[in-house]
């Protein structure tokens, strides 16, 4: 190793990593962790541990379903070409499976409320809507239960787009139970200090940095690193203070969430707050803070506008049932459909420029990309497409598979046969899908 001693997990485990006064930042994974070959942690003995590199899972979301024209490959396999919406994702083919085909049949049963509220219930947990939310804890939940013990957070639950119709069920991506919502973080400024343990007033004034508190902490570790750790410390906590500085950037308006703004309100800059909110779960995800995540990115039934694609004249879900047969009706909810894969692809290019051990944290990650409904404007429960990537658990990766079977299917299998947890039943499930590793 190149470094000069081996440190323990320990030290990134459950944010303790440098601390100061109010503040903890976890590290990411440097080589000390590791044995020499990078497969496993050097000092895993010691603690009684396997020495296998951790696994995360991320339950990353956008409501409102898609346009299949563009979004779904023609031809399964190795050989599928990239669709007009998926198409940001070709730089990430071979760390990606597209999964088509899949059922969602809990959406199906008779019961209160709307096809959204029916579709949500049933895409996260596999089971009916209440009338109030899930009826059961959502599939991020199951693995957390199973998997986020040993981390600071158990899970963390993220969001961007604020709009929707304003429902718990439509709010709400992660269930700890029925009726039991976990809401998700919205606000920069707020999933950073619950990340950095920060609270004190010249830091909320920015008057220091959150890295001034740990400035001693830091160079005292890095007397212990090899050159190579010196550098991808100094780089990590880079990136923190850059990140840092463009949360202090947004404008006061930013710091509340307005789920339902007046009709013809100037709407926020999505697509800024989405890749700040992507770059502190990949900070949390880099440093064990947690290993589960949930990333909701626009709401169940959203109704946000796109200004930043020059769409405005309706809300997004107005533009999945207005003139979505024409064609100018098609070409906007493409571009819409295409900005989403395009989030979910920053978020595939940030954690595949982490390393970690002799792979990337990319590597160690399950991600699932997933919509209420399959065609936005029918409503569909069948034929519902999703986006399995990373390389946790030897999830099988660049090629396109149309299927048969339920979301509950694909749940099962990911959290037994690549997440490797004790699971062997979650609801609308009947069999796995083990051609997915």
């Amino acid at each position: 190793m190149s470094s000069k001693s081996a440190l323990s997990r320990r030290t990134f485990l459950r944010g303790v990593g440098l601390s100061g006064a109010m503040v903890r930042i976890g590290l990411p994974a440097l080589e000390a962790m590791f044995n020499s070959s990078g497969t496993a942690y050097a000092a895993a003995k010691s603690l009684g541990a396997d020495g296998n590199i951790e696994s995360r899972f991320v339950l990353w979301f956008n409501g409102n379903g898609i346009l299949e024209r563009f979004w779904i490959p023609r031809e399964a396999g190795h050989e599928y070409r990239m669709t007009a919406c998926l198409s940001p994702l070709a730089p990430f083919r071979d760390d990606i499976h597209v999964i088509t085909g899949l059922d969602n049949p809990a959406a199906r049963m008779p019961g209160p409320g709307n096809d959204h509220h029916r579709s949500m219930s049933g895409l996260v947990s596999g089971t009916s809507f209440t009338g109030r939310g899930a009826g059961a804890p959502s599939i991020d939940q199951v693995i957390a239960s199973e998997i986020g013990n040993e981390s600071r957070f158990r899970s963390l639950q993220i969001g961007v787009c604020q709009e929707s119709l304003g429902e718990s069920i439509q709010r709400n991506l992660s269930w700890a139970d029925r009726d039991r919502p976990l809401p998700p973080e919205m606000i920069p400024q707020r999933l950073f200090d619950r990340l950095f343990g920060t609270k004190d007033e010249d830091w909320i004034q920015q008057k220091k940095s959150v890295l001034d508190a740990v400035q001693d902490d830091a160079q005292s570790l890095k007397h212990n690193l090899g050159r190579q750790d010196q550098n991808r410390l100094d780089e990590y906590l880079t990136s923190l203070r850059d990140l840092e500085r463009s949360i202090v950037s947004l404008p006061p308006e930013y710091r509340q969430v307005v789920e339902r703004p007046p009709e013809g309100g100037d709407l926020k800059d999505w697509p800024r707050i989405a890749k700040l909110q992507t770059d502190l779960m990949v900070h949390a995800l880099a440093s064990h803070q947690t290993r589960v995540a949930s990333y909701m990115l626009t709401k169940c039934q959203g109704t946000s506008r796109f200004p930043w694609l020059g769409h405005t004249a309706r809300r997004h879900h107005g533009y999945t049932h207005g003139d979505v047969e024409t064609p100018q009706g098609q070409r906007v909810l493409r571009d819409i459909n295409r900005w989403h894969v395009e989030e979910f692809a920053y978020l595939l290019a940030k954690l595949k420029s982490i390393p970690e051990g002799n792979g990337t944290l990319l590597d160690h990650t399950c991600l699932m990309f997933v919509h209420e409904h399959a065609e936005a404007n029918a409503h569909k429960n069948s034929g519902l497409a999703v986006i399995a990537a990373g390389g946790a658990g030897d999830l099988k990766r660049g090629l396109h598979t149309k299927t048969t079977g339920t979301v509950g299917d694909l749940y099962l299998t990911l959290a037994s046969e690549v997440m490797k947890t004790r699971i062997d039943k979650f609801p609308s499930a009947s069999k796995k899908l083990n051609w997915i590793v």
